[in-house]
């Protein structure tokens, strides 16, 4: 399938992403009025503009919605507080359903604050995150995987996005992974994608996602050495996609390994959410019919468009329709 071929079929599907949709919130902070504190003698910084948008999982949702799919939804763990109030707006702003989403006072909503100079543009001053440190409320995992087991059948394809890096805190935990390993079996026909950054290993029956990084480190710590081919079996995959950024994806069948090669894209404005902009794009042209090496070919569109925006950038199917006539 060519890449106007996919847009062509991406309206006519629908996504679930399962997994940590967290909060982004962008704060510009003005250094001319950031004197200390008068009571406490402790620097303060001046913040002046907020934007804020959906992260995580929400930044995969965001680049479905901009590809044209016809119904995007998230299935996360959203906290009763402010921030969620924020994340649920975010959401709603790009038409991304919520729905399936539990909110709970158990815990607060995963969120990133990040601080730019107002003057320079630059983010300058450590990150302020909202994090779980405990492991997800037994009831609060309940409802997510029956609400995974509501939802399925109305969607054509589903992405994983496993984004926590400790063993607590995250909404994939076992049991909401066995759900979804399990459903990817039933359903051989849906498209089912992983992004884990640190669990990689212990999925099964779906589609793999890692980068070379993630991808290496799970061959190191399964085999002691990097051996894709022994790794896509013990995924129990039909494909292991390992992306290595500027240089391309290496797919991983039974019977072979193909590089999809990528146009370096020169000067990159932010490679934040680059495999999100892939995961997303590449699911939608799976599912749309495209073969794993066209579907990789145009994750890599997707994600070198994305790289040229600040923040978690996404493509929309008019700039990639605009790249694919310009370079014809």
């Amino acid at each position: 399938m060519t890449p106007h071929e996919i847009l062509a079929a991406i309206p006519k599907l629908s996504a679930l992403v399962v997994g940590d949709v967290c909060l982004d919130r962008w704060c510009t902070y003005d250094p001319a009025v950031s004197e200390p504190s008068r009571e406490t003698g402790i620097p303060r910084l001046g913040v002046v503009a907020t934007e804020v948008t959906a992260g995580a999982a929400g930044t995969v949702a965001n680049n479905l919605a901009a590809l044209g799919c016809n119904r995007v939804s998230v299935l996360g763990v959203i906290g009763d507080d402010g921030f969620g109030f924020e994340l649920s707006h975010a959401l709603d702003s790009r038409g991304i359903e919520s729905r399936f989403c539990v909110r709970t006072s158990a815990m607060q909503t995963f969120t990133y604050t990040k601080l730019i100079n107002r003057q320079t543009g630059v983010e300058d001053q450590p990150r302020v995150d909202f994090i779980n440190i405990v492991p997800l409320d037994s009831s609060v995992e309940r409802e997510v995987i029956a609400n995974l087991h509501q939802a399925i059948a109305d969607f054509d394809v589903v992405i994983i996005s496993d984004q926590a890096e400790t063993g607590q805190g995250g909404v994939v935990t076992p049991a909401v992974r066995d759900a979804l390993c399990e459903l990817a079996r039933l359903h051989p026909h849906k498209t089912f994608i992983v992004d884990s950054r640190a669990r990689i290993t212990e999925f099964r029956n779906v589609i793999a996602k890692p980068n070379q990084h993630e991808g290496e480190a799970a061959c190191g710590a399964l085999f002691g050495r990097v051996d894709y081919a022994a790794l896509r079996a013990h995924l129990s995959t039909d494909l292991l996609m390992i992306t290595h950024g500027g240089d391309g994806v290496l797919l991983v069948h039974p019977d072979r390994e193909e590089w999809v090669r990528t146009q370096p894209v020169a000067d990159p404005v932010d490679i934040c959410g680059a495999g999100d902009s892939f995961s997303a794009g590449s699911a939608l042209a799976l599912a749309a019919g495209a073969s794993a090496a066209e579907a990789a070919s145009f994750g890599n569109l997707a994600a070198s468009i994305a790289i040229m925006q600040k923040g978690t950038g996404v493509a929309s199917r008019e700039e990639i329709a605009q790249r694919c006539t310009s370079s014809q």
